[in-house]
C-alpha cells in the first residue's frame, strides 16, 4: 500500500511540476514529499539529485533560464548583469554561445557546481550602488522580450556601469570599450540617477571619459544635472591585470 501511495505522489509531481527547471525540498514539501522520500525517488531513478536538497526530473534538459529562475528564489537581488545583460538587449561584440554568464546579487553566494557545470558563469556580489530607495534598484531590472516571466536582467544603463566596475579585473578594457561603443540612446535621467548613486569612482570616470569621446550623451549636461562621485580632482590611476596603466581625469 505504501509503495502504491509513493507511486501516486511521483505521478502527481510529474503532472504538476513544470519542466525546464530544478526544484528543491521546499517545493517538494508542498506535494507531501519529505527529504527521505525525495532521496528514495532519486535512488529509484524517478528524480535526479543535483545537490543536497536540489532535484530535477531525469531526461529534463533544463536550460539556463529555468536554472536562473530557481536561483533567483534563493539569492537576494540575483540578476543577469554587466556584459551579459547588454548582450541580451542587443549590445554585443563577437559574443560566443559559451561566453561566461555574468550574474550579480546582493548576498555572498557561490554558484553551485550543478549550475556552473552546465552553464559557464561567475557571480559578483556587488555593492556598486548606494540606492536612495528600493524603487530605483527594482526599476533598473527588466525582463527583455523573449525571456521567461520573472527573469531579472539589468537595463542597459545599469549594465554598462556594472561592466565598467569590472574593467581591469574580470573585464578587459578593450572589450569594454567595444561594448560601450555599441550603446545607443541611453535614457539620460535614468543614467544620471544611476551614476549619482554609483560608488565606483573608476566606473563613473571611465563612463564620462568614453562618453565624451563617443558623444553618446552630453557629459557637461550630465555633470550639471547630477552630483556624481568622481573622487578628488586628481587623476585616478590604476594598473590593470594585463599590466597596462589606466589613467582617468575627474570629469572625462
Amino acid at each position: 500500500m505504501e509503495g502504491n501511495s509513493r507511486h501516486q505522489v511521483i505521478k502527481r509531481l510529474q503532472a504538476d511540476l513544470p519542466r525546464g527547471s530544478p526544484f528543491d525540498l521546499t517545493i517538494l514539501a508542498q506535494f507531501g514529499v519529505s527529504p527521505q522520500l525525495a532521496a528514495h525517488y532519486a535512488e529509484e531513478g524517478w528524480l535526479v539529485r543535483l545537490a543536497y536538497g536540489v532535484y530535477a526530473f531525469p531526461n529534463d534538459p533544463f536550460g539556463v533560464h529555468g536554472a536562473l529562475l530557481f536561483l533567483q528564489r534563493r539569492v537576494p537581488g540575483l540578476h543577469v548583469g554587466g556584459k551579459s545583460a547588454l548582450a541580451l538587449q542587443g549590445v554585443r561584440h563577437h559574443l560566443g554561445s559559451r561566453d561566461t554568464l555574468v550574474l550579480w546579487g546582493d548576498a555572498r553566494f557561490s554558484l553551485p557546481q550543478w549550475f556552473t557545470e552546465r552553464f559557464p558563469a561567475r557571480y559578483v556580489q556587488g555593492a556598486l550602488f548606494d540606492w536612495p530607495d528600493t524603487s530605483l534598484a527594482d526599476n533598473t531590472l527588466t525582463m527583455p522580450p523573449g525571456l521567461p516571466d520573472g527573469l531579472r536582467v539589468s537595463v542597459p544603463e545599469r549594465a554598462v556601469l556594472e561592466m565598467l566596475y569590472e574593467v581591469g579585473t574580470k573585464q578587459s578594457l578593450e572589450e569594454a570599450r567595444n561594448l560601450f561603443d555599441g550603446l545607443r540612446s541611453p535614457r539620460k535621467e535614468l543614467l544620471g540617477q544611476l551614476m549619482s548613486c554609483c560608488k565606483s569612482v573608476k566606473a563613473v570616470r571611465l563612463f564620462l571619459t568614453w562618453a565624451r569621446e563617443t558623444e553618446v550623451v552630453d557629459v557637461d549636461e550630465l555633470l550639471a544635472r547630477h552630483r556624481l562621485r568622481t573622487g578628488s580632482q586628481k587623476r585616478w590611476m590604476s594598473q590593470m591585470a594585463d599590466g597596462t596603466l589606466l589613467s582617468l581625469k575627474p570629469h572625462g
